[in-house]
C-alpha cells in the first residue's frame, strides 16, 4: 500500500468510526498529502518509510517557511494520529513485508519498522491567545442592525437574525447551526438538538429572544427560499439549498468588522461571548461544558481566564487607585 492509498483508508476510519466532522477530515487530510509530498521528496513513498526523523523534518521545513506555530502543532497531531493508526492497523508491517519481499523475494519479517514512529513527535506549543469576546452592548447593537433589515421583509435578512440570535444565545459551532433540521428545534421547550464533534448529540437551550427570531423565520422566511430539493434543513440560502458554513461566517465577520478587538471574528466569536457571558452571569463551570459540548472541563476553563481579564481590565479603568 502507497501513501495516498493509506491516507485514503485512514479518511474512511475518521469518517466512519470517528465520526469526525468534515472540516476536521479536511483538515487532517490536507496535512497528511503535505507530508506525502515532503516524504516523495525524500524518496519515501509508502507507510514503511514514515520514520521519526521524517516527522521531525516534516516539521523543521514547516517552521523554516514561516508556518505558524498553531499550523505546526496541527501536523503535528495529524502526523501523530496517522502514525498511531498504522500501527494499530498493520498497514506499516504489510508494507514493510510487500517492500522486503520485492528486494529480497520473500518477506524475512518486518524487522526495524517502528510501532508507532510518531509517537514522540512534538511541535512547538501554539500560542495562548485569549478568545474574543463582544460586550453585551455590542451584541444588543448588532441584533439591533439586524432587526432594522428584517423590518423591511426581506427573507434574508429574517434568516441572519434567526442564525446570530441562536449562535449567540445557544453558543453552538457554525457546523452545528447549519447541520440543523427544522425537527431539531423544539419551539415549545426552548432546545435545540444538535450534533457535535464526534458524532455526539446533546439538546442546548435558548432564550426568548432565539424564540422570536426562529418563529419568524420558521413562518415568513423560510417558506419562501424553500424548493424542492432543500428537505429539511432549518437554514435556506437564497437558492433553497442548505445554508453553508462560509455563508454563515461572511455574515458574522461583516457584523464584528466595525468592532473594535482582537482575534476571529468569525461565528466563534459569538460561541466565546456566550460562554463568557454565562461564567460572568454566575452560571456553573460544569454547566457551560454541557452547554458547549466540551469533552473536557479544560478546554471550557479558558473562559474562565477571559472573564477575569475583564475584570482586571475595568478595574484598571474604574479604580481610582488601579
Amino acid at each position: 500500500m502507497n501513501l495516498p492509498a493509506a491516507i485514503d483508508a485512514y479518511e474512511r476510519h475518521l469518517r466512519v468510526e470517528r465520526g469526525y466532522s468534515p472540516q476536521t477530515v479536511r483538515a487532517y487530510r490536507a496535512d497528511l498529502t503535505a507530508l506525502t509530498a515532503f516524504a516523495a521528496g525524500k524518496g519515501v513513498d509508502s507507510p514503511s518509510g514514515l520514520t521519526l526523523d521524517l516527522y521531525r523534518d516534516w516539521l523543521w521545513e514547516g517552521s523554516q517557511r514561516g508556518l505558524a506555530k498553531a499550523t505546526l502543532a496541527r501536523r503535528s497531531a495529524s502526523a501523530r494520529g496517522f502514525s498511531a493508526w498504522l500501527a494499530r492497523s498493520g498497514t506499516a508491517a504489510e508494507s514493510a513485508a510487500n517492500d522486503m519481499t520485492m528486494n529480497d523475494g520473500a518477506a524475512g519479517g518486518v524487522a526495524g519498522v517502528p510501532a508507532d514512529a510518531a509517537a514522540r513527535l512534538r511541535a512547538p506549543k501554539a500560542d495562548k491567545t485569549l478568545p474574543r469576546v463582544i460586550t453585551r452592548e455590542q451584541i444588543d447593537g448588532i441584533l439591533e442592525q439586524l432587526a432594522a433589515r428584517a423590518d423591511e421583509g426581506d427573507p434574508g435578512a429574517l434568516r441572519d437574525v434567526a442564525v446570530v440570535e441562536l449562535l449567540y444565545a445557544a453558543g453552538i459551532r457554525v457546523s452545528e447551526l447549519t447541520g440543523l433540521d427544522v425537527d431539531d428545534v423544539d419551539l415549545d421547550r426552548l432546545t435545540v438538538r444538535v450534533i457535535g464533534k464526534g458524532s455526539k448529540e446533546r439538546v442546548v437551550p435558548f432564550g426568548v429572544p432565539a424564540l422570536r427570531a426562529l418563529r419568524v423565520w420558521l413562518q415568513s422566511g423560510r417558506p419562501r427560499f424553500a424548493v424542492a430539493a432543500s428537505g429539511p434543513a432549518l437554514f435556506l440560502g437564497s437558492r433553497g439549498a442548505r445554508l453553508g458554513s462560509r455563508a454563515v461566517y461572511e455574515l458574522v465577520a461583516g457584523l464584528l468588522a466595525d468592532i473594535p478587538g482582537r482575534g476571529p471574528s468569525g461565528p466563534h466569536a459569538l460561541r466565546h461571548t456566550a460562554a463568557t457571558h454565562l461564567l460572568d452571569g454566575g452560571a456553573d463551570l460544569r454547566a457551560v461544558q454541557e452547554l458547549l459540548g466540551h469533552a473536557s472541563l479544560g478546554t471550557t476553563q479558558i473562559y474562565t481566564h477571559v472573564s477575569t481579564e475583564r475584570l482586571k481590565e475595568a478595574y484598571r479603568i474604574a479604580h481610582p487607585r488601579a
